[in-house]
């Protein structure tokens, strides 16, 4: 098929790449001149594993495209994919001046070029977002044309995985002449046996946001056991296991921590709880996930303060792992974000690395923050001369160091680990004084 894709952030590259992996000829389109031709030139400008190879091999390939002009991925395309920034408002609702944007665009291309085509809806969009679109496009133009809804469910840092083999495909449309060629496109990809979903548009779009809050609600729903275990003297490890082998409740997303980020459940959660306030319903549990998640990120301060006596000016403290979570360089709401602004404010100076997310973090921060970070080239220099350690982020390299070395290299080693990498008998056999989410302190 000749697909044109419209967007090319995360989910518009990923999908166009893919797309174009599996046998399909794909134009992409972004307004952005010197990214489009760094990707002409073969360069991916997003941190996402495996991305590299099945780029290269589609580039070589000649199966896929870009450019800056949307007539040009439009004229030829049976389908064109909507994979546009949809970033919250001030109030929670979702941003549609992209989306709509480019529909009011299509409008006069339809009437230019006459021909049926499905316009798909990729970006996570609320409710009655395919109804807006279907609109702007017809009153522009007579011509026959369908919009769908296909939100997609992609992991970062399993990005790749997730789209050529996904747990399901959800098509939102009435259209049977659509939904054919939605399940032609999507068969190469569901060979194992799960499911192509078509349901209603609106469905559809619903899908998404129930996906996404449920998956931050059991992560907080955890971290809120974590704040208790830790009053009352429990382990969450203990905890964690015991309920995960239920099979009603399962082992993922129960691990505590110091929150989510990223750049789908926090936006998703705050927009499916405007959209029901907005129909006059108070999505009470939303609201209490968004509370809770948002001190948890910064819930390692109050122990720092504790174990400092009130005092973190003058400290220097590292920091491993700046990303929300491993092997991406996003840092969008990342706890990471919130901690060092709350500590550049205490007068707290930082050293800190991360793997893939440096320069992201550095575009993302203030500049008080950056005026008072050093950036290291390594895990293990942000180790010389601190006074303490907080991991943010469990990327493999944090998991299984030489825990003496802290001792070796630290003023004294103090660690405030947000995702609970190490075993507490191992940290106190190293003499660490170690203070995690929902577990026993240990002090040497």
């Amino acid at each position: 098929m000749k697909i044109a894709v419209v967007g090319t952030g995360y989910v518009g590259l990923v999908s166009g790449t893919c797309f174009a992996d599996s046998g399909n000829d794909v134009t992409c389109v972004d307004i952005d001149n010197e990214k489009v031709e760094r990707m002409r030139q073969g360069e991916v400008p997003i941190y996402e594993p495996g991305l590299n190879r099945v780029f290269d091999r589609a580039i070589r390939e000649k199966r896929l495209q870009f450019t800056t002009n949307l007539e040009e991925a439009f004229k030829d395309a049976e389908i064109v994919f909507l994979c546009l920034p949809t970033p919250p408002g001030a109030d929670g609702q979702a941003d549609l001046s992209f989306v709509l944007g480019v529909a009011d665009e299509l409008g006069d291309l339809f009437n230019k070029y006459g021909e049926y085509k499905v316009v798909v809806n990729k970006s996570t969009v609320p409710v009655g977002t395919a109804d807006k679109v279907r609109e702007k496009i017809s009153s522009k133009t007579d011509v026959d044309f369908d919009v769908v809804s296909n939100p997609e469910f992609l992991r970062e840092g399993a990005a790749v995985e997730d789209f050529m083999k996904p747990e399901r495909v959800i098509v939102g449309t009435r259209s049977e002449k659509a939904a054919e060629i939605m399940t032609t496109l999507y068969e190469p990809f569901v060979r194992s046996g799960n499911p192509i979903i078509v349901m209603d548009e609106r469905s559809s779009e619903l899908t998404k946001y129930a996906a996404n809050s449920m998956l931050a609600t059991k992560i907080t729903f955890m971290n809120e056991i974590a704040n208790v275990c830790e009053k009352v003297g429990a382990d969450v490890d203990n905890v964690r296991r015991g309920i995960g082998t239920d099979s009603r409740i399962g082992k993922r997303f129960l691990f505590a921590g110091i929150g989510y980020g990223g750049s789908c459940f926090p936006k998703d959660v705050q927009a499916i709880h405007h959209t029901a306030g907005e129909e006059g319903y108070d999505f009470r549990i939303l609201g209490s996930v968004m509370d809770v998640n948002e001190g948890q990120k910064t819930s390692i301060i109050p122990k720092m303060k504790e174990y400092y006596n009130g005092d973190l000016k003058g400290k220097k403290v590292g920091i491993w792992g700046l990303s929300f979570k491993p092997e991406t360089d996003d840092v969008r709401e990342a706890p990471s974000l919130y901690i060092a602004e709350t500590l550049a404010n205490e007068g707290v100076k930082m050293k800190a690395y991360d793997p893939e997310a440096m320069d992201t973090f550095k575009a993302a921060t203030s500049e008080k923050v950056i005026d008072n970070m050093e950036f290291m080239a390594d895990r293990d220099s942000v180790l010389k001369d601190i006074d303490a350690l907080i991991i943010c982020t469990e990327w493999n390299e944090f998991r299984r160091p030489d825990l003496d070395n802290f001792s070796k290299h630290m003023k004294a080693p103090v660690i405030f680990d947000g995702r609970n990498l190490y075993d507490l008998k191992r940290a106190k056999e190293a003499g660490l004084t170690y203070f995690s989410v929902g577990r026993p302190v240990v002090k040497p």
